[in-house]
C-alpha cells in the first residue's frame, strides 16, 4: 500500500496526456467488456458499479438503500454514458464520459492535494494519474512514458 498526494493540476495533466489516457480508458473498458463484443451493456456497467460499492456504503459503513434507488441510478449513469442512447456504450462514449468525469474531480480538487491510500496494484485513473506524475518527477528531461516503453 502506498499513500500518494494528488490535486487537480495531477488528474489534468494525466487526461492531457492523450496516449497515457487512452490506454488506461481502453484497458477498463476491455476489463468491463465481460463478453468482448465492444461495447459495454447495461448488466456488464451495473456488475462494475455494484463491484465498486460506491452508493452501498458511506464512509466505509454499509447502508441499506432500496434496490430499485439502485436500479434508477446505475440506469441514469448509464444512460449519460450512452450517448448515442443505443442502448450499449462505445469505446468512443466511454472515453468521452471518463474524460469529462476526471475533469470534474479536477476541477473540485482545485489546487488543494488529498491524500489518498492505495494499493499497489490499484488500476483506478487517480492511481494512475498519481503514477504518471511521479514517472515525470522521477525522469524530468524525458516523456514519463519512457519507463513503460523500456519495461
Amino acid at each position: 500500500m502506498g499513500v500518494v498526494l494528488i490535486d487537480g493540476s495531477t488528474v489534468r495533466a494525466f487526461v492531457s496526456d492523450e496516449e497515457q489516457f487512452n490506454k488506461s480508458v481502453e484497458e477498463s473498458f476491455a476489463a468491463l467488456d465481460v463478453n468482448k463484443d465492444g461495447v459495454l451493456s447495461r448488466s456488464e456497467m451495473r456488475k462494475a458499479f455494484e463491484s465498486l460499492r460506491l452508493i452501498e456504503t458511506h464512509f466505509g459503513v454499509d447502508v441499506a438503500t432500496p434496490p430499485d434507488q439502485l436500479t434508477q441510478l446505475y440506469n441514469s449513469i448509464f444512460d449519460s454514458f450512452d450517448g448515442d442512447h443505443s442502448g450499449t456504450i462505445d469505446l468512443q462514449e466511454f472515453r468521452s464520459e471518463m474524460k469529462k468525469i476526471m475533469l470534474a474531480i479536477a476541477d473540485g480538487l482545485g489546487s488543494n492535494p488529498i491524500q489518498m491510500a492505495l494499493e499497489d496494484d490499484d488500476q483506478s485513473f487517480l492511481k494512475k494519474a498519481a503514477d504518471l506524475e511521479a514517472a515525470k518527477l522521477n525522469n524530468p528531461h524525458g516523456k514519463a512514458h519512457d519507463q513503460d516503453q523500456a519495461s
